[in-house]
């Protein structure tokens, strides 16, 4: 018996309202594929997305789907299967705006909002041309006396707040709680984020809590507004300790994405199928 109210993939993805700021996790911290289909279902439009630091398969599908007005990353990329071709197309074709970043930058600014704080400073962006892009960054002189350089500048990076968050991950306890193992910067994206939603393996029967151990590699359910249960949720990229990524499919998905005539054919198949169970 849980001690919270479970919910549908359905009311996740009803949560995400056109132009918001959503949060999208790495490849590696738990794809929430069985959402973002609903969000394409749903014709979603205007999103931005923060990723932390990069996207694959889920950001290119959502782009070439027209459901994206903007992204800040680091990286859109399928990996070993190439190219992310919508995101290419739509920067080439100027249909998306892209805020170019690093992976330092994409956490600093979330860790500001974490520590309630309007900016964060961060070295090693000057002199590039990534900075030259970024009119919403700035260069200050350093303030503090201990430093042992004269006339030091330093470029700070405003503090961002996502709308929503959604990430997959194995298990939540039956208070709700949610196991995220090394994957600190989903709670770096949570503590950012207004909301937060999760879709999950599997709903066990403890308190992760009641284990020191497991304590520290777990979100606490202060920070969830709500959890579905979604088996094979980040399907086709893959889950630690559960299901390696679909090299089949990342494939066929990767040959069919190269046209926009050829990723419609594709989706409308993908969509009609039911990958997931519990939605």
């Amino acid at each position: 018996m849980v001690n919270f109210t479970q919910i549908t993939v359905k009311d996740i993805a009803k949560e995400v309202k056109d132009n918001c700021l959503l949060g999208i996790p790495a490849d590696y911290s738990g794809v929430p594929m069985s959402v973002t289909i609903e969000i394409i279902k749903n014709k979603t439009k205007g999103l931005r997305l923060y990723c932390l630091p990069l996207t694959t398969i889920q950001g290119d599908m959502l782009i070439g789907s027209g459901c994206v007005n903007e992204i800040e990353t680091a990286a859109v990329t399928l990996g070993e299967y190439g190219q992310a071709p919508r995101f290419q197309d739509a920067i080439e074709n100027s249909k998306i705006n892209i805020k170019d970043s690093t992976c330092p930058a994409l956490h600093a600014q979330l860790q500001a909002t974490e520590k309630s704080v309007p900016f964060m400073p961060l070295r090693g962006i000057l002199g590039s041309d990534l900075y030259k892009n970024r009119n919403d960054w700035s260069v200050i002189d350093n303030p503090m006396n201990n430093s042992n350089t004269n006339d030091e500048k330093i470029v700070i990076l405003p503090a961002v707040q996502l709308d929503i968050l959604i990430f997959h991950a194995s298990k939540a306890d039956i208070n709700g709680n949610v196991q995220i193992g090394r994957r600190r910067e989903l709670a770096t994206l949570a503590h950012a984020s207004k909301k937060v939603y999760v879709t999950v393996e599997e709903i066990v029967n403890e308190d992760f809590f009641d284990s020191e151990l497991k304590a520290a590699a777990t979100l606490p359910s202060l920070y969830i507004d709500g959890i579905s249960l979604a088996k094979n949720g980040a399907w086709p990229c893959g889950l630690t300790d559960y299901y390696d990524i679909d090299t089949n499919e990342m494939s066929k998905y990767a040959k069919a994405a190269k046209y926009q005539e050829t990723f419609d054919e594709y989706m409308k198949d993908f969509i009609s199928q039911n990958n997931y169970s519990n939605i």
